[in-house]
This record gives C-alpha cells, structure tokens and sequence, in this order.
C-alpha cells in the first residue's frame, strides 16, 4: 500500500497543533479525587473506545442532514464495512476521506460542526462505545489520573467524544480556522502514526507527565510509536500485526470485540459545547468529486 511520506516538520507541526489544542479544549470539570500530576493514560478511538471509525459514523449523520448525496454515502459505508471486516486501518483511504473533506467544510464555521457534532454522537456513535474500554478509562479516572483521547479524527468530533465520556480531552487533527470558519488547510497533517507520539510528548512537557508512568491504548499497529512511548502500553482489540507484536513484548492484550452489549454511554449532554480553538474539517462528503459530476 503507497503511503506519502511525511516530513519531520510537518509531523512535528501537526502534534504541535494538537497538544495546544487539546489543552484549549479539555473536558468540562467533573469531581475527580485529586490528580496524579504526572501520570495519564492515552487512548485512541476507532475501534479502541469504539466500534468501528468515529469519522463514518459523522458522515452518516451528516447525510441524513443533507449535507451530500446518498452515493457519497454508499461509498463511505463500503469504507467502514472493510475497516468493521478486517479490524485494519486503511491510511490510503482514511486520508483521502479526511482530506478531500477539507474542501467540504471550507467556509463553515466551527460552531456550526461542533453542533452537529454532538447530536451526532448522540444518535449515532454512543451506542457504538465498548463498555470495556470505558471501564478502563473511568478506572484511571477513579486513581486520579488523567484521560486523553489521541486520534486522526477531527480534533472538534474527538473532543466531544472526551466530554460526553467525561474525560480530560482530546489531542485530534488540526485545521486551519480564520474568523470562527474553517480555511480547507490542515496545520500541519493528521495526527496519525508518529504524529500522535509527537503529540503526547509535546502534551507531557506541558504537563509534566512521567511517561513511564503513563498508559497508552490503541488497536492498531500504527499507533506502535505512542505505544512504545509510555511505560504501560495495552493492546486492545489488535489487528494481527499490533497482537503479534504484543505477545512478543509480552504487553496486556483485551479484545471487547466479542459478546458486545451495545449499550449507550454518555448520552447526558455536556453544557455548553462552545467555540473549539483549531480543528480539522469534520464532514466526509468527497464533494469535489461530487460537484464535478
């Protein structure tokens, strides 16, 4: 599979993006015994905390809000499909959705997708969350410590996944924001791969986190430079690559993917979603290629 490759700078730009904007848009405060200043733990989202990608689920909403055609819409439930079926991120397809969705959003404001972004989780991704990943973010939640979500998803959509889970935030891609709207342009790039160990080491400098006391938890064998970054990491749900590699470093394995109970966490809104510093272009309709047509 042909991936572009990206450049230390850029890298380091887009996990740059995302530790400022995380701390910016951190979780509403929830009474939390006092914390354990210098330990976290790191979570990612598709298939992780939930099933299947956060970013599909956001583009169903979106077209039943008409925001693109139901061929867009086939295309994309054929995406999730293959990801549901093969547990595997493909980083080809995923770019290109969030990327050419950058045209998409171009011109909206941010309120406007924060917005939706809530209802969508609502109807749509709250029944989708493992109860099993939720146990363990809430069991470091009970210690003190604090809770971060590291995702390619839109930092905006990330974000109101943290607060509806009554986490501490969110570190997510970035985009371009002038006057309240998105420009189209990413800062820097997806926080994906390296970019998310980037991300957490900027965020820990910040916060004076002890990595090798920190927890990390992810599916995928992209995520192997956040995993080998902290002192605790966990497999969860594994693609074959990411269990493989688990059982050689003789790291913690969980799947929830079996025996599911689709039950709905987090539904109570959150007060006051506000205006989100940066974010990348929620939406996934190609609609370059639509408007083409």
């Amino acid at each position: 599979m042909r991936v572009r490759r990206r450049g230390v700078a850029e890298i380091r730009q887009a996990a740059e993006a995302a530790a400022i904007a995380a701390l910016k848009v951190a979780a509403e405060e929830v009474p939390r015994p006092p914390f354990d200043e210098s330990t976290a733990a790191f979570f990612d989202v598709d298939n992780t905390v939930m099933a299947g990608a956060s970013i599909f689920y956001f583009a169903r909403g979106l077209a039943a809000r008409d925001f693109f055609d139901s061929r867009d819409l086939l295309r994309f439930g054929l995406q999730h499909l293959t990801y549901r079926l093969r547990g595997q991120e493909d980083s080809d397809g995923i770019r290109d959705a969030r990327e050419t969705a950058l045209a998409f959003v171009a011109g909206r404001s941010v309120a406007e997708i924060v917005r939706y972004g809530e209802e969508i989780y609502d109807e749509r991704m709250a029944e989708q969350i493992y109860s099993g990943t939720h146990a363990l973010a809430q069991q470091h939640l009970d210690a003190g410590q604090r809770v971060w979500l590291v995702t390619a998803t839109p930092v905006e959509l990330a974000s109101v996944i943290a607060r509806r889970l009554g986490l501490t935030g969110a570190l997510g891609t970035v985009s371009e924001v002038r006057d309240g709207a998105y420009t189209g342009r990413l800062v820097g790039g997806l926080l994906h791969g390296q970019a998310k160990a980037e991300a957490v080491l900027a965020l820990a400098e910040r916060e004076g986190l002890d990595l090798s006391r920190c927890w990390a938890y992810s599916d995928s064998v992209n995520d192997l430079p956040l995993l080998s970054l902290v002192g605790h990491p966990v497999a969860i749900n594994p693609d074959p690559d990411l269990k493989a590699i688990a059982r050689e470093r003789d790291w913690p394995v969980k799947d929830f993917r079996t025996a599911r109970k689709a039950i709905k966490i987090g539904i109570p809104a959150a007060a006051g979603a506000g205006a989100l510093a940066g974010g990348v272009a929620a939406g996934l309709a190609l609609r370059r290629r639509v408007v083409s047509v």
